[in-house]
């Protein structure tokens, strides 16, 4: 049943030579791997608005300002990540280029840095989309973090089902919220050009809650830095795109940043112009599209593609999440099971981990975008710093024609996420970002710690110091819990086993003669039955002394313990019975020298 539920919901499996065919092109990669950056125009303006509005008018006057600031900052780091996919056609983005030129420690930081933020991007995007959908529908205001959740197994479930089929799913919502985005612009701009409308339509001025000072416009700035997240994830996944993959995600890079800075300067000097201030329950985009657009289809059509959009650019973690993940455990920095390639050519494990862990902040964080906005842009723009620092040391190091130009470049990069990353860390320090400067540390630790684990296993695993194999005395114990066809078999069994043989019954009800030792002398005269009594009812306990008295005393370097148990027909018989042996199972795994097998007996 389960395996045709798996079938209905992910579809049927892929053979590994379809990997190649599973690749996207250009305008497959856009909707893939850009809706974050592309989605976050319907919150980044708005965040800069809400920190400026607190100086009332004066702070509100500066809002173009940095969003062309953004819009420059865009362009610098854009160009930069064109440079990195092209050398590094593998993908892993910022921590492949740290590791291979800043070494161990700062692709741990690049590393730690990304999955903290794909976690988040996950969070603000679907809680934006939520506000979104609640204010054109106001009625579901409530309802915002089920709803959340919700849209985050929605795309657990379509990431699943691989690269391409949620390539297809997303794009008619990516470029339909790209084709409403820039008629909102463009539509906005000349009807205010023409007069058609004006600020007066727009809500009453704010009143100053606290003076206009450079800390301030610095907020607004590290608020609005958030614009910028997803655009490493193209580098991410570099190998998701089809040959040339370099040229092809840098081609992707280019339109990105265009379409971004166009439509966040464009809609901030539409919110400068129309005199927009940030609503509790209604978005700015929502605002200008209502005064742009009136209440008409064509603004129903922005609120659900903005919706639709930010809910799907959560995919830009989904496909960068795992890959990041799996190369990190290739490395041995993260639990190998992330490395696994699931039926349908995507790492599921990763994509699993995302969504729970996603889901598990929005709950925390009731779904509010402002209080998960200090949390983000903190890591993405450490990773940026690191990945153009590794950059400028991979120049130096190539000297291929033309390295000094484009060493310059990455080095003006850096400096200048560098600074903002400054900016971010201390103006956001208090609202938040505190949490995730503990824990990039913590995540570093954990690294370390996994790889302690993998590098002690390869060290006790490895044939350097192993002998040569020798004979070994072993004894086969079988436990039985009951006399009936399914203890046959496993006698059957251990007689077929080289070594010697014994029966252990584990009495629990205290009697002196139990059923199972008269019924024993009737159906086995060759195998001896030991009874261990057990006065508190215990069963592993008398089990495991029994052993090591065996190993101790009579010199038995293995013990082989055998297991019978009986195997329901349906799933939900299994709910009716104990499974004694799977707790004996686990004991016993734990003790050196003992070798425990399982003799199912299928009814």
């Amino acid at each position: 049943m389960l395996g045709l539920v798996r079938r209905a919901l992910l579809g049927a499996p892929l053979p590994t030579y379809r990997m190649m065919f599973e690749r996207v092109g250009v305008l497959g990669g856009l909707a893939v791997f850009s809706s974050d950056a592309l989605s976050s125009v319907a919150y980044g303006p708005e965040e800069i608005l809400l920190i400026l509005a607190a100086a009332g008018a004066a702070g509100l006057q500066h809002n173009l300002a940095i969003a062309v600031a953004i819009a420059v900052l865009v362009l610098i780091v854009a160009t930069s990540y064109r440079q990195t996919v092209v050398e590094y056609p593998s993908g892993g983005g910022a921590y492949v280029v740290a590791r291979d030129n800043l070494g161990t420690v700062p692709a741990h930081a690049a590393g730690a840095a990304l999955l903290t933020d794909y976690i988040l991007t996950v969070s603000v995007s679907v809680a934006a989309g939520a506000a979104a959908i609640t204010s054109a529908w106001p009625g579901l205001y409530d309802h915002r973090v089920a709803l959340g959740v919700a849209c985050v197994a929605f795309m657990m479930l379509v990431n699943l089902r691989g690269v391409r089929e949620s390539a297809a799913v997303f794009a008619a919502p990516v470029y339909t919220f790209i084709f409403c985005m820039l008629a909102l612009v463009g539509v906005g701009i000349w009807r205010v050009s023409t007069g058609q409308v004006s600020a007066q339509a727009a809500a009453a001025p704010m009143s100053a809650l606290q003076p206009l000072t450079l800390f301030l416009i610095l907020r607004a700035f590290a608020s609005g830095g958030a614009t910028l997240t997803g655009i490493e994830a193209v580098a991410n996944g570099v190998q998701a795109f089809r040959p040339p993959s370099g040229p092809n995600a840098a081609r992707v890079l280019g339109i990105l940043a265009l379409l971004l800075g166009t439509t966040v300067v464009g809609t901030s000097w539409l919110a400068h112009s129309l005199g927009t201030v940030p609503l509790e329950k209604e978005t700015v985009v929502s605002q200008i599209g209502r005064q742009v657009f009136g209440h008409g289809a064509m603004y129903y059509l922005l609120q659900t593609a903005t919706a639709l959009v930010l809910v799907l650019a959560a995919n830009t973690s989904f496909a960068g999440f795992p890959r990041l993940s799996a190369f990190m455990a290739e490395d041995g920095y993260l639990p190998r099971q992330l490395t696994n390639i699931g039926n349908r050519l995507v790492y599921s494990n990763g994509i699993v981990a995302l969504a729970i862990l996603a889901s598990l902040l929005l709950i925390r964080f009731e779904g509010e975008v402002t209080r998960l906005i200090p949390l983000y842009a903190v890591g993405v723009f450490t990773a940026f710093t690191l990945s153009q620092a590794g950059m400028v040391r991979h120049w130096l190091r190539q000297r291929t024609p033309g390295w000094q130009l484009r060493a310059a470049l990455n080095g003006f990069g850096a400096c200048v996420t560098g600074v903002v990353l400054v900016v971010l860390a201390v103006t956001k320090f208090v609202y938040g970002a505190w949490i995730v400067c503990i824990l990039m540390p913590l995540l570093v630790l954990m690294f370390r710690g996994v790889r302690r684990h993998y590098d002690y296993v390869a060290s006790r695993l490895t044939l350097e110091q192993a002998s040569q194999v020798r004979p070994l005395r072993n004894l086969n114990v079988l436990l039985v819990g009951g006399m009936h066809r399914g203890t046959l078999e496993a006698i059957q069994y251990l007689k077929a086993l080289s070594g010697q043989g014994r029966a252990l019954h584990v009495e629990v009800g205290g009697e002196t003669t139990p059923r199972v030792q008269r019924l024993w002398s009737q159906w086995e005269k060759e195998l001896p039955l030991i009874v261990l009594p057990s006065p508190y009812r215990a069963m592993a306990g008398p089990v495991v002394d029994y052993i090591k008295k065996a190993q101790q005393e009579e010199g038995y370097d293995v013990v082989t313990v055998i297991l019978p148990e009986f195997v329901v027909n349906r799933w939900w018989e299994s709910l009716l019975h104990n499974h004694s042996a799977l707790w004996l199972q686990i004991r016993l795994h734990a003790m050196p020298g003992v070798a425990v097998l399982s003799m199912p007996y299928r009814l």
